[in-house]
């Protein structure tokens, strides 16, 4: 599924952008590495958050500043099942660790992407509604599944109950409101050998797309 829309802005210093989001256990990873296969330079928000938040990340010190030395593990990097406890039922702590994290990861992405090489790159990030951040790219890729398929894949890979994913589910943006926002939409409720055709699809469009960029 897709729609023609105008870019939904001009960057002239960086290559033609698309935004790759989706709910938990919708498959945007295996949509991310099928574009990696295809040769395009995918940037990811999870990876650069994973390096800010490393030994020696720069995000670290102001994390602690912010909740606590308790935060950082024994080796210096944050340690996610402590952090998490302090903001997973408190939304207030939750904005502040955003309010810490997002800037860094949109700034980090917006670097590597000015360096990209290549005629497009996707830009994979998970929060991407939830953050209003589509102005980074030119647009939109959502993958998109039931939801009832996507907590039986995240049973599966994770071992959470569907209580558990339900809740994760509750705290991002709606299946709804990811289409809204979406220009194109990936249906992923089969395996790889269904969604690879529809990604090389996609993969033409886009180099046709920012041909005429």
């Amino acid at each position: 599924m897709s729609t023609e829309t105008d870019h939904r802005v001009e960057h002239p210093d960086h290559p033609f952008a698309v935004a790759l989001t989706g709910g938990i256990g919708s498959g945007k990873s295996a949509v991310a590495a099928l574009f990696v296969k295809l040769g395009v330079t995918v940037i990811d928000a999870d990876v650069i958050s994973h390096a800010l938040t490393a030994p020696g990340g720069s995000a670290l010190a102001p994390i602690a500043d912010a909740f606590g030395t308790d935060v950082i593990a024994a080796d210096g990097a944050l340690d996610r099942a402590a952090l998490r406890e302090q903001v997973f039922s408190d939304p207030a702590a939750r904005q502040r660790l955003e309010g810490i994290l997002h800037p860094m990861i949109r700034a980090r992405m917006q670097a590597d992407l000015a360096a990209a090489a290549g005629p497009y790159a996707v830009l994979a990030i998970p929060l991407l509604v939830e953050t209003g951040q589509t102005d980074m790219a030119d647009r939109v890729l959502v993958v998109d599944a039931p939801e009832d398929l996507c907590i039986e894949r995240v049973g599966r890979r994770s071992g959470l109950t569907p209580e558990q994913v339900k809740r994760i589910m509750a705290s991002q943006a709606s299946r709804e409101d990811r289409l809204a926002a979406a220009d194109d939409v990936i249906e992923n409720t089969r395996d790889l050998e269904d969604l690879e055709p529809k990604v090389r699809a996609l993969h033409a469009r886009y180099l046709s797309l920012a041909a005429g960029a």
